[in-house]
This record gives structure tokens, sequence and C-alpha cells, in this order.
């Protein structure tokens, strides 16, 4: 099992495609989550962007339902969910970027102004 040495952490940002229902983007955005955490990683934060345009047709696609995720997790749970969303044909694209010390502060920061933006 992983333990809190070797977890790094990684943003993963989803675009799926946008036909989904809102059942099935929420199972699918539950399916990835379970994964990292199955693997031995945890979540850090998720958020649900919703229907977005994209700035360029996907699969002749010019919208795309997006989903992003902060998790920390042991590298090679990467390539394993990189083969899991290769297969998923509801996923139109995705990209897994790590983290370094001023990504996780500044996302640190984003999220708590707007935690008290919601409370004012």
């Amino acid at each position: 099992m992983a333990t809190q040495n070797n977890l790094q952490e990684y943003e993963l940002m989803v675009i799926f495609t946008p036909v989904l229902s809102d059942e099935d983007y929420k199972a699918a955005q539950k399916k990835f989550s379970d994964f990292v955490t199955d693997n031995g990683g945890e979540i850090v934060h998720q958020d649900a962007w919703g229907l977005r345009s994209l700035a360029y047709p996907i699969q002749k696609k010019t919208t795309g339902m997006y989903f992003v995720m902060e998790y920390k997790a042991p590298p090679e749970t990467n390539a394993k969910l990189e083969i899991v969303m290769n297969r998923d044909e509801s996923v139109i694209r995705h990209m897994i970027t790590r983290l370094d010390k001023f990504s996780i502060a500044y996302n640190l920061r984003k999220r708590s102004k707007h935690l008290t933006a919601e409370n004012a």
C-alpha cells in the first residue's frame, strides 16, 4: 500500500462528451475519483465545471463537460488511470499535471478566496 512519503500531488482535467446526462456525468466523476482512492490515493479537491465551449472542435464537438480533480497518489497510479480514461468513450480529452509547491499554494489560495466570497 502507498505511504504518505511517496504520494505526489496531481491535477486531472477531463473533458467529457456533451451528450452525457447528469447521472452519467456524476457517475463518470465518481468512477475516476474512486479509481484514485482504490489505488492508494486521496482526493484533495474536486470541481465539476459543467458544460463549457471548447477552444476548437474535438471529434466534431464544440462543447464539453469539464471536470477537474486535485489528488495525491503514487506515481504508478497515473499510468493505470490513463489506460482507464483512454478506454472510456465518454472522455474526449484528459490531462494529468504534476503540481509543484507553487501550484499547490495557488490552488489553495484560489479555493479559500472562493469560499470566503461564497460566505460573504
